[in-house]
């Protein structure tokens, strides 16, 4: 029964960075060229100001800046580095350049979270670096430095998120749909002076424009995002992190149902690899489920802390 509840929370999650694997052919085929700032910001504050008015809950104490570190990490900086990485390379190969995120994780769970790096995870590791190696490294990858460069960057500020949003869990008492509305709200107004500042106002948004930004803030940020943290909070940081990697396997596949892009045997192997390490990373029967995440006051105390005090 516990085996059959972590396979469908570890299905559910996926579905975030599939629909996330989208964004990169949305902001090709739909979006102003040239705008990635724009893009963020729009793609996060209004979906975080919709969830912050649903639920009606504002940040307590301590919270107030760990939403402000969350929601950069998370939604902020990710976003802006996922748009530049997405406007300077193709698709698949922007989406597998920040599927480096869970080394990153690994790494950081040892020290942030006290987690024991364990052989099966060197081997997922291993084998997703090897399916990543396979679907990139090809004669006309298209890679570019920027690109290269915002992707990496954007791995490691999304895998500090994960960890950190592990090991701080939700306050007391505030509920999934807020607590992604914070982060969300938060990434959303750090972006937007940046986004004035950096590319003003453009000067014509048209009917394709509005329905790509349509499409990333309710689906690409509102639920995706809901469901994200969510499984954050059911499943272990690292096995979380490994999901990440259906977002280069949904935006290969798009490219090539949609745009026509060619997919080599050779990289169809390199798909299947990562496959193998997503699996692999995943909590199996007869391990034991992650405790859930303790609720924690206003003061940053555990709820069990808080009646000892």
């Amino acid at each position: 029964m516990r085996s059959s509840r972590t396979l469908a929370d570890s299905a559910l999650t996926a579905l975030a960075p599939a629909v996330w694997g989208s964004t990169y052919l949305v902001t090709t085929e739909l979006l102003p060229e040239g705008r990635p700032l724009l893009a963020s910001l729009l793609r996060a504050l209004p979906a975080g100001l919709i969830l912050v008015i649903i639920g009606r809950t504002l940040p307590k104490g301590i919270w107030w800046w760990r939403a402000l570190v969350l929601g950069v990490l998370n939604i902020g900086a990710f976003f802006y580095l996922l748009f530049v990485a997405a406007y300077h390379l193709p698709g698949g190969v922007a989406a597998l350049v920040m599927s480096i995120q869970p080394m990153i994780v690994l790494l950081l769970g040892t020290v942030l979270l006290k987690e024991k790096i364990k052989p099966v995870h060197l081997v997922s590791c291993a084998l997703g670096a090897a399916g990543v190696a396979l679907l990139v490294l090809q004669p006309n990858a298209g890679l570019n430095t920027t690109g290269v460069v915002a992707g990496l960057l954007g791995a490691l500020s999304m895998a500090s998120g994960i960890v950190l949003t592990k090991r701080w869990g939700r306050p007391e008492g505030v509920g999934l749909l807020p607590f992604t509305g914070w982060q969300l709200t938060v990434g959303g107004l750090v972006l937007l002076p940046v986004a004035l500042i950096g590319e003003g106002l453009p000067g014509e948004i048209t009917g394709k424009n509005l329905l790509g930004f349509a499409y990333l803030g309710i689906i690409g940020a509102l639920v995706a995002y809901a469901i994200w943290f969510r499984g954050v909070a059911r499943l272990p940081a690292l096995a979380v992190s490994f999901l990440s990697f259906a977002s280069p396997l949904a935006a290969t596949l798009l490219g090539y149902f949609v745009l026509d892009q060619s997919l080599s045997p050779i990289q169809i192997v390199g798909a299947l690899t990562v496959v193998a390490s997503v699996v692999l990373a995943q909590p199996r029967k007869g391990t034991s489920r992650p405790e859930p995440e303790p609720e924690r006051d206003s003061a940053g105390k555990t709820t069990r802390e808080s009646v000892q005090a």
